[in-house]
């Protein structure tokens, strides 16, 4: 479900405060840190992922295989940040504007 300009700034509004949740560590984009990324979708819906050490081409190319896996939507990229977002099924807790 691509997001479109309102819904954007919404989530990004959002995910002003909060904290990165999920940490890429000197190995990469492990199955361990995968797993740690879906249960964190699955909690909060909207999470922090900090992506440090990698110039911008391969922190691009790691945000897109982490969006593929695990279906969620790319909010915003500043940095070594990436917002990501995926809606529950049931039971979500961030409604977004039309």
């Amino acid at each position: 479900m691509p997001l479109n300009a309102a819904q954007v700034r919404h989530l990004r509004s959002l995910a002003h405060h909060i904290k990165p949740v999920v940490l890429l560590g000197q190995h990469g984009l492990t199955e361990s840190v995968m797993a740690e990324i879906e249960l964190a979708l699955e909690h909060h819906e909207l999470i922090k992922v900090r992506v440090p050490g990698m110039d911008r081409e391969d922190k691009q190319d790691v945000i897109e295989v982490i969006c593929e896996r695990t279906g969620a939507e790319l909010v915003q990229a500043i940095g070594h940040m990436a917002v990501l977002f995926r809606k529950r099924a049931k039971d979500s807790q961030i409604s977004l504007p039309r």
